[in-house]
């Protein structure tokens, strides 16, 4: 009988433990909220100029943060967990497409991020301008 017991006492633990660990793999939501819908571009007077483009920051795995000329901030969505395991620090690399450098719709921009050397190709979702007060919100260490 106590060979029972201790057995089902061992067995609840390993049950708890293995949803404590299941629980710390599902990602965090990101501190910006929800993504914009895909497909969500930028209208005529938003768009960026490729070479515009001065700083990023890595949101979360799905979200990167571009800081660009005149102060303005964008929020690029990508697919899936593209940027999972990749830092700030990382280089993004962006390809000129075809007679434009003018970004306005996600497939304008082709992007990609080094990590250890190595470049992940992003599918771009969104791109969005953030609003001053979006950007004035934002925790320190996510200001491009």
């Amino acid at each position: 009988m106590r060979l029972a017991i201790i057995t089902l006492a061992a067995t609840t633990l390993a049950i708890v433990g293995g949803a404590a660990a299941i629980a710390a793999k599902e990602p965090k939501p990101s501190p910006l909220g929800p993504p914009p819908p895909a497909g969500t571009g930028l209208p005529s007077g938003q768009c960026i100029r490729s070479d515009d483009i001065r700083n990023h920051t890595i949101a979360d795995r799905s979200t990167m943060l571009l800081a660009v000329e005149r102060n303005k901030t964008y929020r690029v969505t990508v697919d899936s967990a593209c940027l999972g395991g990749a830092t700030s620090s990382d280089p993004i690399i962006t390809r000129q497409p075809p007679g434009s450098r003018i970004i306005c719709k996600p497939i304008d921009l082709d992007l990609a991020v080094s990590k250890g050397g190595f470049p992940s190709q992003c599918i771009v979702r969104s791109i969005v301008l953030m609003t001053p007060a979006e950007v004035a919100a934002l925790p320190r260490k996510l200001k491009p």
